[in-house]
């Protein structure tokens, strides 16, 4: 985790008010000025026969120029999705999403396409992402002719993206093709082919996941890089909570499509409150073992006992009602709200003195 993430955020009171928190003040508001902003935002897609599938409710989340927010959580809790309302991919169902201090206008071409060149997504596999017809030069001179206009410099640009992702020498990975790379050279290619429009965001869809695992640190390390050289606001979307600890100064835990806990991402990997984010954790592949906090007493032992009890959330209630070791009739028919722990964390849980006592108390070490 770099130094400025690991900065203490301001904490208030602990207490737990049961009152809706519709945005927790971000941590990486002290980054630098707000990027890119989404006011609930949800989407919902219709599956026939009067069937409708809930993908995302009512996120909001704020990102800031050289902060990065992460969005965690298991495939199918509407990360993605919410990254594509985001990139402009997708259309909201209701909630707006605020750029430059303007809700963004996806009727208007013009207004759209100046959108596209400030807010780029990497996708998650880089392989399928780039045409293996093309090779790397092509790959990274159309997006630079579209954004950059045709008065610019290809060839010089081209050479620059190569070395800012650090191909080098540039002039041998030019030539090549897709397939002639490895996976992270690809997606190297892939980060470049985003920086070439010259973004003041990166939505980053889970770009280490489908890497050999000797060489996610490292992609890791150029994203953050990337991020303070450029001064960059980036999302980092993972199912990974151990490098979503090391990389984000904020974090926000998805499940079934809901929010459930937010805040500074070492607090929560430290202190979790939800149930979900502490089984999160205690699954979490860390080299600093994260598992290990379940026996310090750092996180409930309830967290042990969380299973699949069903193949999905709960239909009515708590999304996690059919996982949750603390289950009660009120969490089966109603579902929580965030509530506000600190000035800056949040949880959606019935029973947050139970699941995090230390929290729900205020005893926060």
């Amino acid at each position: 985790m770099s130094e400025e993430a690991s900065e203490p955020a301001a904490v208030a009171e602990a207490t737990v008010t049961g009152e809706p928190v519709p945005v927790v003040q971000s941590v990486a508001a002290a980054r630098g000025p707000l990027a890119l902003e989404a006011i609930g935002l949800t989407k919902d897609f219709r599956l026939g026969r009067g069937q409708t599938l809930h993908a995302v409710k009512d996120v909001s989340l704020s990102l800031y120029k050289g902060g990065v927010v992460a969005l965690v959580g298991e495939s199918g809790s509407g990360k993605s999705t919410v990254a594509r309302m985001l990139a402009g991919q997708e259309r909201p169902t209701s909630g707006s999403v605020i750029f430059g201090g303007k809700p963004v206008d996806l009727k208007s071409r013009s207004a759209f396409r100046t959108y596209k060149s400030e807010v780029q997504y990497v996708f998650q596999d880089p392989f399928s992402s780039l045409n293996p017809v093309h090779n790397v030069g092509y790959h990274l001179a159309r997006p630079v002719r579209l954004h950059q206009g045709r008065s610019v410099d290809l060839d010089r640009e081209v050479m620059a993206l190569l070395e800012q992702v650090r191909l080098t020498p540039a002039a041998q990975f030019e030539p090549k093709y897709p397939h002639e790379l490895s996976g992270g050279q690809r997606q190297r290619v892939s980060f470049a082919r985003a920086l070439a429009a010259q973004p003041s965001v990166l939505l980053a869809d889970e770009p280490v996941s489908m890497l050999d695992v000797s060489i996610r640190l490292e992609m890791l390390n150029l994203l953050d890089d990337l991020r303070k050289r450029l001064s960059l606001a980036l999302l980092y979307i993972t199912h990974d909570i151990a490098s979503a600890r090391y990389f984000a100064d904020e974090v926000l835990v998805m499940y079934a499509g809901q929010v459930v806990e937010r805040g500074p991402a070492e607090d929560i990997t430290q202190q979790p409150a939800h149930p979900y984010t502490q089984l999160l954790i205690a699954s979490a592949p860390d080299p600093d073992n994260l598992g290990s906090v379940l026996r310090s007493g750092n996180v409930t032992a309830g967290a042990a006992r969380i299973g699949r009890a069903a193949s999905g959330p709960a239909p009515v209630g708590c999304p996690f009602a059919t996982r949750c070791p603390f289950v009660d009739d009120k969490c089966r028919a109603e579902n929580p709200a965030l509530q506000r722990l600190t000035t800056d964390r949040a949880a959606a849980c019935w029973h947050l003195d139970r699941a995090a006592p230390a929290l729900a108390s205020g005893a926060i070490a």
